[in-house]
């Protein structure tokens, strides 16, 4: 078949951007799951939102369920004649209907019922209410009054269509029915729907409801609006907000007074950015462009009323910036160190909470990563900006702002661009510091503020993170995965057991979700120690391509095996006694695992003569009895493995490794 069939719509008030896809994406599931507990063929088709509208389309469901028989379990054959004549009674059958069926505890009474499929359409009434209020929302409001149902925004109408038919049901007081709205200004109301021609209705009232289609839009109209000789500064994650803050979006091109350009281009594409959603313009040779393109929300513009809107506000906002950065100037983030002290960072921390007491924890952390006066100046210096008037209007600058006044102030150049790096990575999709001040600056931030989180009891939870401390740890990890610094990181976590345990964490988060390592390989590796993270992505690489060698899984196996043995036996210890091996396959060994030297330098090779012992592992396996009726010769079998264990699982625990 492979038709749309099903199309359901609930129209809101405007949804905050962010809040949209992953709204989007439990709408989906929830559908899915819905379908797959009622037994209906079918599926989402698909779904898509605008602020306006979250729209859902399936494709291929049934009329209805198939009729199922349902084993109705009664009382045990053992409780007598009377019991099964009562069961058939609850049920409504005479007793000879019962059949005997046998199960683990003896035989019961049982009842084979028929059950006949309900509609599609009722299930579907039944469950979409409860669907659609439990779309989860980091927040949410009443409006029916206290008590009522709750939403992110008031819903004003629902359309659900199954076929051609109207899925009836109510969610607060709205009635489902087959009736959309257009654009809030420029499309028609009460637009009567059907499944096939859904899109182009709205798109003729102007609503794209697409994501897609609205950015593929957006895209194009930026590059209809610009001259030859401009480009627009890329910003993907720019893009993504207007696509969803739009139902028909069209942009335009604008300009301010290039007086302006002499603000640092960060200034200037911050303030078009975050405060009016509008894409930076740049010329040719890759400088700022005095334009700006804004995407508005209707087909056009033709009296110019929103660009010069626009550009009003723009212009009252980078009058700010400037005033801002000349009175700034007045005093040097070296004499604002001080101005700190009355800067709160964390309360918790008592006398300890003010940035003033963060920076100079951060100055001695620099100190043991090894930072030199650079990056102590840059440590010291990094939090300045936020006593400025810069920062305090524009809070996206912080670290930005400290940077550029740096340069502007006549401090050292590595050390102003560690400060403007010291928050980076952002995501793990954000660049870390370009520099190794950098670096050690951002590496001393984040891992103080986390010391200092764990030491007061604020640990992530669940979901919820207020502190942002996963970011954090996840930079931390990516830091020290990518860049120069060379150090091991639980050195640098103070002891802290529950900070040790979350790092652990983030660090198998890095390997197995970011870089896309196999889990048990990770497993291996990080059995082996994974607190010096580079090095265990070299362990992870060498891994990895000794793995595919023939002796390789077997070996592994083995391990495995010699893991159990030694779990058994309550983990002896021990050294070997040569007098008490056997000559053959047990001296062998040993004399093999002895003469085996790892240079901790070449992890293919070191994995690669590991492996290479596999036949004499085998033979060990296939001809000596571990467990020996002689205690001493057991004992020695068991310190021989233990030995091998210990020193083969240095650079991972083979036994760790999944084998078919």
């Amino acid at each position: 078949m492979d038709r749309p069939n099903f199309l359901l719509e609930i129209g809101v008030e405007e949804i905050p951007d962010w809040m949209i896809e992953p709204a989007l994406a439990h709408l989906r599931k929830a559908f899915s799951d819905l379908l797959s507990k009622s037994k209906l063929a079918g599926e989402v088709f698909w779904a898509d939102a605008t602020p306006r509208r979250l729209a859902l389309v399936a494709k291929d469901l049934p009329a209805g369920q198939g009729d199922a028989e349902e084993l109705v379990m009664g009382p045990p054959k053992s409780a007598g004649q009377g019991a099964a004549a009562g069961f058939a009674r609850k049920q409504g059958i005479p007793p000879d209907a019962l059949e005997t069926v046998a199960s683990g505890k003896g035989e019961y009474f049982a009842y084979r019922k028929q059950v006949k499929g309900r509609a599609t359409g009722e299930i579907l009434a039944d469950a979409l209410p409860a669907l659609i209020l439990g779309i989860p929302w980091p927040k949410t409001m009443y409006w029916t009054g206290k008590g009522g149902a709750r939403f992110i925004r008031p819903i004003r109408w629902i359309a659900a269509i199954l076929e051609n038919q109207v899925v009836p049901f109510e969610v607060a007081g709205v009635a489902a029915g087959c009736v959309t709205h257009g654009h809030r200004r420029f499309g028609a109301s009460g637009i009567e729907i059907s499944i096939p021609d859904y899109q182009d209705q709205l798109r003729a009232s102007h609503v794209l409801i697409r994501a897609s289609e609205r950015r593929q839009r957006i895209v194009e109209t930026l590059n209809a609006a610009l001259p030859e000789g401009l480009s627009i500064r890329r910003d993907l994650e720019l893009l993504e907000t207007l696509t969803y803050l739009t139902e028909y979006p069209t942009s335009i091109l604008g300009a301010f007074d290039e007086s302006y350009l002499s603000l640092p281009p960060e200034v200037l594409v911050m303030v078009m950015r975050h405060h009016q959603k509008q894409f930076s313009v740049e010329r040719a040779d890759g400088s700022l462009a005095p334009n700006f393109v804004t995407v508005m929300n209707i087909p056009a513009d033709p009296e110019g009323f929103v660009r010069s809107g626009n550009g009003r506000v723009l212009r009252a906002r980078f009058n700010d910036a400037r005033f801002f950065w000349q009175m700034d100037q007045n005093k040097t983030l070296a004499a604002r160190v001080d101005d700190l002290k009355a800067v709160t960072y964390q309360k918790q921390l008592g006398g300890e909470g003010s940035y003033w007491h963060k920076t100079q924890r951060n100055v001695e952390l620099v100190k043991e990563l090894g930072g030199g006066e650079d990056a102590q100046r840059a440590a010291l210096l990094a939090k300045c900006d936020l006593t400025t008037e810069m920062v305090k209007e524009f809070t996206e600058l912080q670290g930005i702002v400290g940077g550029l006044y740096c340069r502007a102030q006549g401090e050292n150049e590595a050390a102003g661009r560690a400060i403007y790096d010291h928050y980076k990575p952002t995501s793990m999709e954000d660049s870390i510091p370009s520099t190794l001040d950098g670096q050690i600056v951002a590496l001393a931030d984040k891992l103080d503020t986390l010391r200092a989180c764990f030491q007061i009891g604020l640990v992530p939870t669940g979901s919820k993170d207020p502190f942002a401390l996963r970011r954090a740890a996840q930079g931390v990890v990516k830091i020290l995965a990518e860049g120069a610094v060379d150090r091991p990181l639980l050195p640098l976590l103070g002891g802290d057991n529950a900070l040790e345990t979350f790092f652990e964490d983030r660090a198998r988060h890095w390997f197995r979700e970011i870089q896309g390592r196999s889990y048990d390989e990770v497993a291996a590796v990080m059995a082996a120690g994974w607190s010096d993270i580079k090095d265990a992505g070299r362990r992870l690489d060498a891994l990895a391509a000794v793995r595919t060698g023939p002796d390789f899984e077997p070996l592994a196996a083995s391990f495995k095996r010699i893991r159990n043995i030694l779990d058994q036996a309550g983990s002896p210890g021990g050294t070997v006694d040569p007098s008490l091996l056997e000559p053959g396959p047990e001296r062998d060994l040993h004399q093999a695992a002895e003469a085996l030297r790892l240079t901790g330098a070449d992890y293919p090779a070191d994995l690669a003569a590991i492996a290479g012992l596999r036949p004499l592992v085998d033979a060990f396996f296939d001809k000596v009895l571990v467990n020996a009726p002689d205690p001493a010769v057991r004992a020695n079998r068991l310190a021989l493995l233990g030995a091998m264990f210990s020193k083969f699982s240095k650079i991972a625990d083979f036994s760790e490794i999944v084998t078919s």
